[in-house]
């Protein structure tokens, strides 16, 4: 008895917006595969480690892995349990329709920022990567009033396709599927931003092992196309 309830229980879990269609693909794939439930919330990237840090009822969180670590430093998840899952890189979008600057060089990418009327960013490790490169380019005085950060949770694509930025950037699985936009590409090998996301059991789980085979079919070789169909590499 005590069998079957377990397997009627759900596992649980939070992640970054940055991951929520990717893991709403395999969390159903897993579903088929196991006859497991998968719940996973997605959030702004602050909110989800927040709710980690409290203690919320979760089995399983999956965020960028700088951010897995300091959980791990917290005692937040169990030691030894994170997985490297995909790694994104940074993508550039215009408004549908709208001119497409030249970003295929680290100098013509600059000139399109300059030139720019409002830049948007997420507040997601991309977004913080992004102003330290416009401080290495010593251009952040000059575009300080045309910045637009994003609201946690909320895409830069949604901000391009309101007209609020001319010129978005963010990781490239969040903006290939929001309408009004134009992904124009990603920002040039010498400047690319790579985030990490990785994926570990929440100290709170009270179904560890089941959290464990869910995490092991996510990092599996199995689980590398739909990460490749949502603008992700596997780790």
């Amino acid at each position: 008895m005590h069998e079957i309830e377990t397997m009627n229980q759900a596992i649980t879990g939070v992640s970054s917006m940055a991951t929520r269609d990717v893991l709403a693909e395999l969390s159903a794939a897993y579903e088929r595969r196991s006859g497991r439930r998968v719940l996973i919330e997605s959030k702004g990237g602050v909110v989800a480690a927040r709710l980690v840090q409290d203690a919320e009822p979760f089995d399983i969180v999956v965020l960028a892995a700088d951010v897995i670590e300091r959980l791990a430093e917290a005692g937040r998840v169990v030691p030894g349990s994170r997985v490297d899952l995909a790694r994104s890189g940074v993508a550039v979008a215009v408004a549908a329709g709208a001119p497409r600057p030249d970003i295929s060089t680290e100098t013509a990418t600059r000139e399109a920022i300059l030139a720019a009327r409002s830049i948007g960013y997420s507040t997601g490790p991309s977004g913080k990567k992004l102003v330290r490169l416009f401080e290495r380019w010593g251009i952040v005085e000059t575009i300080a009033p045309r910045m637009v950060q994003a609201p946690t949770g909320v895409p830069v694509g949604t901000l391009v396709a309101r007209g609020q930025v001319e010129l978005g950037f963010q990781q490239w699985s969040e903006m290939m599927h929001v309408p009004g936009i134009d992904v124009i590409g990603a920002l040039p090998a010498e400047i690319q931003i790579i985030t990490v996301f990785s994926a570990a059991i929440c100290a709170v789980s009270e179904q560890r092992e089941a959290a464990q085979a869910l995490l092991s079919f996510l990092a599996s070789p199995e689980a590398a196309s739909a990460k490749l169909a949502h603008g992700m590499e596997p780790a």
